[in-house]
C-alpha cells in the first residue's frame, strides 16, 4: 500500500499555497509540521480529494483521490468537522457508519468499541450540544476512524485535548500506524515527537524537512524552532 503525490500544487489568484510537491508514504504515522500559512490543510485537503490539486497528481495504489474506491479507504479529521448538535454521540456515530456503508450490527459492534476508546462511553447517550469541545474532538476522532481506513488524514487532531486525552489519542494512533498510512498534521511537535516514524515540515509550501526523529536529532522542538523561527506558536511540548 502506497500514497503517492507527484508534482503537486494548489495555485490560488494570488497565492501558491502548495508547490510541485512530490512525495511516498508507505503504512506508519507521518508527522507534518508547520505554522499557520504553511499550506499544511491545503495539502490534506487535496489528499482527500476534497480540493483538486492546479497541477499534479494523488494515488493511493493506483486509486486517484477522485475514485469513489480512493474515498472508500479514507478516513478524515478536518480541523473543524460537522456534527448535527441534537444526534446523541451515538447515533453520530452510527450515522456516520451507515454513511460509511458499514452494515448495522458491524457498525453497532464498532461504535461501542470506539466510544470506549475515546472515553465517551458514559457520554453516548447525551446530545453532542453539551460536550465539551475536547469531547467533540474524541467523537471527530471516533468517526474518522469508523471504517478501519488504509489512509488516515489527521488536521491538528489534539485541539482542546487535555494531557490523558492526547495520551490516550497517540496511542491509539500509533496502533492504527501499523496497517494504515496515517497523516497527522499538527503545530504541537510533541504529537509528531512520540508517535511518528517519519517527519515532513512544510514552509510556504513546501517541504523544508523530510526525515526521522533521529534525522532531525534528540531534541525535535529545537530543530523545528531553528526551522521556522522563535517568534512563533506554542509547541505543546510536555502537553
Amino acid at each position: 500500500m502506497e500514497l503517492v503525490l507527484e508534482g503537486v500544487s494548489k495555485q490560488y489568484s494570488n497565492k501558491t499555497a502548495v508547490d510541485r510537491l512530490s512525495l511516498r508514504l508507505k503504512p506508519g504515522v507521518t508527522g507534518l509540521l508547520g505554522e499557520n500559512g504553511a499550506g499544511k490543510t491545503t495539502l490534506m485537503r487535496m489528499i482527500c480529494g476534497i480540493m483538486k490539486p492546479s497541477e499534479g497528481t494523488i494515488t493511493l495504489d493506483g486509486l486517484d483521490a477522485s475514485d469513489e474506491m480512493y474515498r472508500d479507504a479514507l478516513g478524515y479529521l478536518p480541523q473543524d468537522f460537522g456534527y448535527y448538535p441534537n444526534f446523541t454521540g451515538r447515533s453520530f456515530l452510527m450515522y456516520m457508519a451507515a454513511l460509511k456503508g458499514l452494515e448495522k450490527s458491524a457498525a453497532e459492534r464498532r461504535c461501542d468499541e470506539l466510544l470506549k476508546i475515546v472515553g465517551l462511553e458514559q457520554t453516548a447517550g447525551k446530545k453532542i450540544k453539551t460536550y465539551s469541545g475536547g469531547m467533540k474532538q474524541r467523537l471527530g476522532i471516533a468517526q474518522a476512524v469508523l471504517n478501519d481506513p488504509k489512509l488516515l488524514i489527521l488536521d491538528e487532531p489534539t485541539a482542546g485535548l487535555d494531557p490523558k486525552e492526547r495520551v490516550r489519542f497517540r496511542n491509539l494512533i500509533s496502533e492504527l500506524g501499523r496497517e494504515s498510512i496515517v497523516v497527522l498534521s499538527t503545530h504541537i511537535v510533541s504529537d509528531v515527537e512520540h508517535i511518528a516514524d517519519r517527519i515532513l515540515m512544510m514552509k510556504d509550501g513546501h517541504f523544508v524537512f523530510d526525515g526521522t526523529l533521529d534525522e532531525a536529532g534528540t531534541d525535535l522542538e529545537a530543530f523545528y524552532l531553528r526551522c521556522f523561527g522563535e517568534g512563533m506558536q506554542e509547541t505543546g511540548r510536555g502537553k
